[in-house]
C-alpha cells in the first residue's frame, strides 16, 4: 500500500521557507528559483490540504499549522540526515554503537579506550550518554555501558565493577578537621543523585544510623554533576572514589569519611541477544571486562 507522504524536494523546500519565513532565502539556500520553491511548497499546501503560509505583499508567514508541521518536518529531517551520514561513515568499517553512562564513560572509559583502539584498529566505538535502560530494538545501539542489577530482558550481562560510593566534598568544608563522623556528617547539606535517591539513606543505615533529612538537599543527575557542586562547597555527595580520581588526586575534593556503601548493584556490559555473535563486540566485551578485572584487583587494597 503507497505511504501518505510527500515528496522530499517538496519537505525540504518546506523546512528551508519555514525557517527563513522566505521563499526566497530559501530558494538561495536550496540553489533553486523562487517559482520552484513556490511550486512545491503549493502542492504540499494542496496535498495536505492545509495553508501552511499566509502570503502578502510584505513576505510569508507561518500559520499556526505550518508552525507546528514545520517542528515536525524539521525534526524528521534531521533524523534523515543523521542515519543517512551514519550509514555512509559505517561503510567498510566495523563500528559499534555503545550507550554508555555519562561519568563512568568519560572519568573511567574515555582514558582507556585508546588501548583497545591500539588493539582493534578496525573497530569504531561510538558513545552516547544514557543513564536509564532502554529497548535495544528502538534504538541503533549495539551494547550499553549501565548501572543496575543486570534485570535487562533480551540481553546477555558481563558485570564489571561495583561503585562502593564514599562521601565527599571540598576541603575547605572540613575547615581542618580531618575526617568527620557520620553524625557530623548528618548534619551537612546532603547532596543528592536523581539515579540513586535512597544512597545516603543506605550509607547511614549500613552504619546502623537514622538522620533526619537524610533524603533532603539538591538533586544532580550525574555524578559529575555532584562532583562540581561538591568542589563549589554546596555539600557533602557519595561519588564512588575511581570516577573522581584526578579531583582527589589535586585535592579539590577529599573523603570526608571513608566508610563506603557496598551495592547489590554493580556496572554491567549488556549487550542484546541478537548481537552476542559479533566479532566486534566479542572483541570488546573481552578487552574491556579484562580491564574491569584489571581495574579492581590494583584497586583492592585501597
Amino acid at each position: 500500500m503507497r505511504r501518505k507522504i510527500p515528496s522530499t524536494t517538496a519537505l525540504v523546500c518546506f523546512e528551508a521557507a519555514a525557517r527563513h519565513e522566505s521563499f526566497t532565502k530559501a530558494a538561495h539556500e536550496l540553489a533553486l528559483t523562487q517559482g520552484a520553491v513556490c511550486r512545491q511548497i503549493g502542492g504540499l499546501e494542496a496535498f495536505l490540504n492545509v495553508e501552511l503560509f499566509r502570503r502578502s505583499r510584505r513576505g510569508v508567514k507561518l500559520t499556526e499549522a505550518g508552525l507546528s508541521y514545520s517542528r515536525q518536518v524539521s525534526a524528521q529531517l534531521d533524523a534523515v540526515e543523521r542515519d543517512t551520514l551514519s550509514v555512509m561513515r559505517q561503510q567498510g568499517a566495523n563500528v559499534i554503537e555503545l550507550a554508555v553512562v555519562p561519568t563512568f564513560g568519560t572519568q573511567w572509559l574515555l582514558p582507556r579506550l585508546k588501548g583497545f583502539q591500539q588493539r582493534h584498529p578496525e573497530v569504531t566505538v561510538n558513545l552516547t550518554n544514557r543513564t536509564r535502560p532502554f529497548l535495544f530494538a528502538d534504538t541503533p545501539f549495539d551494547a550499553a555501558i549501565y548501572f543496575g542489577d543486570a534485570d535487562w530482558s533480551g540481553t546477555q550481562s558481563h558485570r564489571l565493577m561495583s561503585e562502593n560510593p564514599m562521601p565527599v566534598c571540598s576541603p575547605a568544608l572540613l575547615e581542618g578537621q580531618g575526617e568527620l563522623d557520620a553524625r557530623r556528617l548528618g548534619e551537612l547539606p546532603l547532596l543528592q543523585q536523581t539515579t540513586r535517591p535512597y544512597a545516603w539513606r543506605q550509607w547511614f543505615d549500613s552504619l546502623g544510623m537514622s538522620i533526619e533529612g537524610d533524603m533532603t538537599g539538591p538533586r544532580y543527575e550525574l555524578f559529575s554533576m555532584l562532583a562540581q557542586a561538591a568542589m563549589h562547597e554546596m555539600g557533602v555527595a557519595l561519588i564512588p572514589p575511581f570516577l573522581i580520581q584526578h579531583e582527589l588526586q589535586q585535592g579539590r575534593l577529599v573523603v570526608a569519611n571513608r566508610h563506603a556503601l557496598a551495592s547489590d548493584k554493580a556496572y554491567y556490559l549488556m549487550i542484546p541477544e541478537r548481537k552476542v555473535e559479533s566479532a566486534s563486540l566479542r572483541a570488546f566485551r573481552d578487552w574491556l571486562v579484562a580491564e574491569a578485572q584489571l581495574y579492581v584487583t590494583q584497586h583492592a587494597a585501597e
